[in-house]
């Protein structure tokens, strides 16, 4: 019997309706970069690692918000017409996933970068280092999807 078939095969409906909800949740680090270098305006940027591990290299125009730190206070000021992806390290690591978790809890739009930094530098992104945010002013390696 085949490994593969073993555990069922979902409906062509049901198939579809879990991918549509992946995509609700996640994007991807070209996606992400493309939005960045047109000055796409919906989307903040979230990294949700220490502020020493965003000082030393982030998604150029990311905010360091650290998921530990994130409650209703610290959210107060945040814009509610935004959407926020968070990130961290990469699949090994789950402060994005925390931290969407916790803006999602308190009323925010949100979805999470997968693979994090290390996707996103692995696809050729460039990363900005230090307290500030930066730029991304150039793509990294086209995506062949």
């Amino acid at each position: 019997m085949s490994h593969v078939l073993s555990t069922g095969v979902a409906s062509p409906q049901d198939a579809r309706a879990f991918f549509e909800a992946q995509l609700q949740y996640r994007t991807d680090p070209a996606d992400l970069a493309a939005d960045l270098l047109k000055g796409e305006e919906g989307i903040v940027v979230i990294d949700t690692r220490s502020p020493a591990h965003y000082a030393e290299g982030h998604v150029p125009g990311a905010v360091s918000f650290p998921h530990r730190t994130m409650n209703a206070a610290s959210t107060a000021t945040l814009p509610r017409d935004k959407v926020y992806v968070c990130y961290c390290d990469g699949i090994g690591c789950n402060g994005s996933t925390q931290g969407a978790y916790k803006l999602a809890a308190l009323g925010f739009q949100v979805k999470e970068l997968i693979g994090g930094l290390h996707w996103w530098r692995q696809d050729g992104f460039a990363v900005a280092t230090g307290s500030e945010a930066g730029v991304l002013l150039e793509g990294g390696i086209a995506c062949a999807c």
